[in-house]
């Protein structure tokens, strides 16, 4: 991700993850064998806001933890194929909306049972 491509307003409530002109890959026909992949450009915006509501799911027999808050999500997003000639745009951001969204911690695996240090650092 470059630098400043993810901005955290001061009371950690709205996440923006901005990325201009990114190289990926258009592969349409994935996960085919003989599927091609083509070149192509991005630039996406997304924002996600907590509405304040707390939220834990947790899986002990899979050892997964999440805490957080739901939370509303909105995208807009661009795409160009030069080699074939294909321009994508979404709506604008205004009018996205999402179903489901959530902003928090998550811990799985071996850190699961851990206090939280992780190679004496704490999070």
């Amino acid at each position: 991700m470059p630098e400043g491509g993810l901005n955290i307003s001061p009371d950690r409530q709205s996440f923006t993850l901005e990325i201009r002109d990114i190289a990926v890959v258009d592969q349409p026909r994935w996960p085919a064998l003989d599927s091609l992949a083509t070149p192509a450009r991005m630039t996406f915006k997304m924002i996600w806001k907590s509405n304040g509501e707390q939220v834990k799911f947790e899986d002990p027999a899979k050892h997964f933890r999440f805490t957080g808050t739901r939370a509303t999500c909105q995208m807009e997003a661009e795409v160009h194929v030069p080699s074939i000639g294909f321009s994508w745009k979404s709506d604008p951001l205004e009018t996205s909306k999402c179903d489901f969204a959530i902003l928090g911690e998550e811990v799985n695996g071996r850190y699961y049972d851990s206090d939280g240090n992780i190679g004496g650092a704490t999070h």
